[in-house]
């Protein structure tokens, strides 16, 4: 492997790949390595039945009007569903096995409305605190909506920041038909990259960089970090001189949370027409659970759960997964389709080595932070990815931007 270049990245996700293109129309000498065997990072589609893909990260194209991989899927000839971007704005509660009548699903989107309003006011006076300390804690529909914000932010509402929510930029949400994962892999697949490289330290002290890696040692005028702040907080990568406390203390107020996903495959369409679509389940005993049923008219339902849950869950294994997500599916469809699952796959982002969780999510009173992260040091360390980001943060397309937008401050550096 060349041990000489003008900037090494580090990570192949969606900042790293899209890096590594700027830079080659910049005409900017690179290296980017990948501690795992795959592209694409938290992108990253397997299949759950032949020819019925999964997404176990991203697998929506949020912000479709203006998200870059709308155009890159139309480039490349994948199928998005721009006829199912407003999934979820028409939600179809149930509780206790029952779906809401009119006037409950009204009360329903009434109490999101109110909460959401609640914290625009909040950050209209200025304020950055926890979206718990907003909302009406007494209503029934509590129960949904914590669940749905901790799958969403990916931390419980008393961990989130309200301002970090608020700046999120809403629009459509387009489904990708056959895996937002297997889209990425495609648009990065011309990318050189040295797979099988872990990063065990960089040393920054000098005029010249140094990384150490498991397959040697790379150098270079700037190094590009793309990595989750999971990773970074977690000191996997060993940083000389350290990081100064600055950096640390934005890295530690943007976690990398964790929302999982459980794919269930039946064997066939048990939803009907009618069914297609978002659902929210929650029950008397405290399980909730948001699920997608056969939306581009696959015979799938994928299961969402974020936060404590979703680490409890996690850690429970993979056949509580299955079971969970199917108990919901079950809620809204009855318990006959059981006996039509023929497979699932349970994600475990928490103790993903790669990522150490799913996202990030600004902790209240640091939303500031992503802005901080950002920042490069000493002109030799620079940042990106999803969590440097704002208004597109936690996102698949946030970190491509943030990757072009590193990689341009590093090229007029140079």
């Amino acid at each position: 492997m060349p041990t000489e270049s003008d900037a090494i990245i580090i990570g192949a996700g969606s900042a790293g790949l899209s890096a590594a293109l700027e830079f080659e129309k910049l005409g900017v000498d690179y290296r980017l390595i990948e501690g795992s065997h795959r592209i694409g990072g938290r992108a990253y589609s397997e299949e759950l039945a032949p020819g019925d893909w999964f997404d176990l990260g991203c697998s929506y194209l949020h912000q479709g009007l203006t998200n870059p991989f709308a155009a890159i899927a139309d480039r490349l000839g994948v199928v998005i569903g721009r006829q199912h971007g407003d999934i979820f704005k028409h939600t179809r509660a149930h509780h206790n096995g029952k779906q809401l009548s009119v006037q409950q699903q009204d009360a329903y989107f009434a109490y999101y409305a109110a909460c959401d309003s609640a914290i625009e006011a909040s950050v209209a006076r200025g304020e950055d605190v926890a979206i718990a300390d907003l909302i009406d804690l007494e209503s029934e529909y509590l129960k949904s909506y914590a669940n749905a914000m901790a799958a969403l932010n990916p931390l419980d509402i008393d961990e989130t920041s309200s301002l970090d929510y608020f700046r999120f930029t809403s629009g459509v949400d387009y489904p990708v038909l056959n895996g937002y994962g297997n889209l990425v892999a495609a648009w990065g697949a011309s990318v050189p990259v040295s797979l099988n490289t872990r990063v065990d330290a960089v040393d920054w002290s000098g005029k010249r960089v140094r990384v150490e890696t498991s397959q040697g040692t790379l150098a270079g005028k700037t190094v590009l970090c793309t990595v989750s702040t999971g990773v970074l907080a977690a000191s996997d990568i060993k940083f000389a001189p350290l990081l100064p406390d600055w950096k640390i203390e934005a890295i530690q107020g943007l976690p990398t949370g964790t929302e999982n996903k459980i794919g269930l495959h039946f064997d066939h369409d048990v939803f009907g027409a009618e069914g297609r679509g978002f659902h929210d389940v929650w029950n008397d005993d405290g399980e909730a659970a948001g699920f997608e049923a056969s939306v581009m008219g696959q015979n799938i339902a994928i299961v969402f759960t974020g936060g404590r849950h979703a680490i409890w869950l996690e850690k429970q294994g993979q056949q509580a997964g299955h079971d969970y997500a199917l108990d919901r599916v079950a809620e809204a469809f009855g318990n006959d389709i059981r006996q039509h699952v023929t497979r699932s796959i349970v994600t475990a982002w928490t103790t993903e080595p790669w990522t150490k969780g799913s996202y990030s999510c600004a902790l209240p009173g640091q939303a500031h932070q992503r802005e901080v992260l950002a920042r490069p040091l000493e002109d030799r360390l620079f940042f990106a990815g999803e969590a440097t980001t704002v208004g597109d943060n936690s996102t698949c397309h946030g970190a491509f931007r943030s990757g072009i937008r590193a990689a341009r401050e590093i090229a007029a550096l140079l």
